[in-house]
């Protein structure tokens, strides 16, 4: 009996895609500081101009005091706009200037292996971010302590927009189209996906369209588990971020092998 061919010039696909993870984790780690620190302090500077500012004039929202609810939120919207940047400017400017996807696939990986060690990348990074976020909101007694295993969300959260992002790249052919993309999507969800207030406060055709936001899904996950307030619904918002993650992956992937294989 010979040996199969393809399992002899290609490495297992864990192996695979954790070289890929592991490339743009030496890239990223080059210039650390200066990645990871605005995306990281962002949130923050936001939490104390309009968290504390604001909670001088709104002293409860949700049931919980205004500053603990706007910091039960905001750690997921790091996780959202760092993955979402990864696999949409990053992800372009590795695929149109860098040339960086022509190298890879003269290794024994494919597309499907780039791209799915892509949104592990990204998902890495909701997490790190996300947890990031929550450890000195928890230092300064924002949020309690058993909100530092809810960076589980975060590496969702990061899976799903990386997902969302690669189909949007998919179709992008220049890079400042991305502009639609963060300012007609990303930052509307941040103020109408119950991040700053909740969705019981919007009008009820907004309150409808809430629930199909990616965002909306994540947040409720995320500060249910902050405050240990569990409910039904939790596992219909986890459903739904797997539901986005993967019908937003699989075009998305499809579509860039055709512009990286020519």
């Amino acid at each position: 009996m010979q040996p199969n061919k393809a399992a002899i010039l290609y490495p297992p696909f864990t192996k695979r895609i954790s070289s890929v993870w592991y490339r743009h984790y030496r890239v990223y780690t080059k210039n650390l500081i200066s990645n990871g620190l605005p995306p990281f302090l962002e949130p923050l500077i936001f939490l104390a101009g309009i968290g504390l500012g604001m909670s001088r004039y709104i002293s409860e929202m949700g049931g919980i005091p205004y500053v603990t609810f706007l910091a039960t939120g905001l750690p997921i919207t790091a996780a959202m706009f760092t993955s979402a940047f990864e696999c949409s400017y990053g992800t372009f400017i590795r695929l149109e200037f860098d040339r960086v996807y022509d190298g890879m696939i003269s290794a024994p990986l494919g597309v499907g292996d780039i791209m799915t060690g892509e949104i592990i990348w990204a998902g890495t990074k909701g997490l790190f971010f996300s947890f990031a976020v929550i450890l000195v909101e928890a230092a300064f007694g924002l949020i309690p302590l058993q909100g530092l295993v809810a960076p589980v969300i975060g590496f969702l959260t990061g899976l799903m927009f990386a997902s969302i992002s690669l189909l949007i790249t998919s179709f992008v052919t220049n890079i400042n189209h991305f502009n639609f993309y963060f300012t007609g999507f990303l930052s509307p969800m941040f103020f109408f996906s119950g991040v700053i207030f909740p969705l019981e406060n919007l009008p009820p055709v907004l309150r409808i369209a809430a629930e199909f936001f990616p965002l909306t899904h994540a947040v409720r996950p995320v500060r249910a588990l902050i405050l240990g307030q569990f409910q039904p619904v939790i596992l219909f918002d986890l459903l739904m971020m797997a539901i986005f993650t993967v019908v937003t992956a699989w075009p998305g992937i499809k579509r860039l092998r055709k512009r990286i294989i020519k």
